[in-house]
């Protein structure tokens, strides 16, 4: 079987690191801080779509550019200063390797950021592929990384899945035509109202049993 996880808020809990670089952004800027919350809520589309959310709509595109490429770089620079896998999901990623299945990362985030992140969290061996939101000419809900995966891997729909914490994660696998698991731990559980997944789970433990039923 193919599971495909997001990153954020899927399998690490990278808010904190998250909400500081967005006000560093700010900061950088002459803005003053935005509530972290309020910044969780930006996260799932990519760093040029947290900034522009963060920043404003009235930013020109040149300041944008300039916004995004500070915003990464310090990202980059700090991104595992706070930043956990979630308690449950290294059990739980290593038991699914065990039990044979492929295991991929498809996330919105820079993907060398992202590789920086799994490898520096002790995860990155398990994971056959690791794409990020510049891997590909489109980002989720664009289903261009999962097809690629199951290419990649010979993997067909009725054994792929998707595996997120937020709608945009169901929506890709929509548009993939594979099964959709959400996680209610992450940062918008509420966007599984408008776009509910297949499956539902609240803590790793119950994401592993999921996968070890007959598919």
């Amino acid at each position: 079987m193919l599971i495909i996880f997001d990153l954020d808020g899927t399998l690490i809990d990278s808010a904190e690191d998250l909400a500081i670089a967005t006000n560093q952004t700010r900061a950088h800027f002459g803005m003053p801080p935005l509530d972290a919350k309020l910044i969780h809520s930006y996260v799932g589309n990519g760093a040029a779509m947290l900034v522009r959310r963060a920043l404003g709509p009235e930013l020109s595109e040149q300041r944008l550019e300039e916004a995004v490429a500070y915003f990464v770089k310090y990202y980059r620079a700090h991104a595992l200063a706070h930043t956990q896998l979630y308690p449950g999901v290294g059990v739980m990623i290593n038991a699914l390797a065990e039990k044979g299945h492929t295991l991929a990362i498809l996330t919105n985030k820079p993907v060398r950021i992202s590789t920086d992140i799994v490898a520096g969290l002790g995860i990155g061996a398990q994971f056959r592929q690791v794409y990020g939101g510049d891997s590909f000419a489109q980002k989720k809900p664009d289903p261009i990384g999962i097809t690629t995966l199951m290419q990649q891997t010979d993997s067909v729909t009725q054994q792929t899945w998707m595996v997120g914490d937020s709608g945009v994660d169901v929506q890709t696998a929509r548009n993939a035509q594979v099964r959709a698991c959400g996680v209610k731990w992450g940062f918008q559980p509420e966007s599984f109202d408008q776009h509910p997944p297949d499956v539902l789970v609240e803590t790793p433990e119950e994401l592993l049993r999921v996968f070890r039923q007959p598919q």
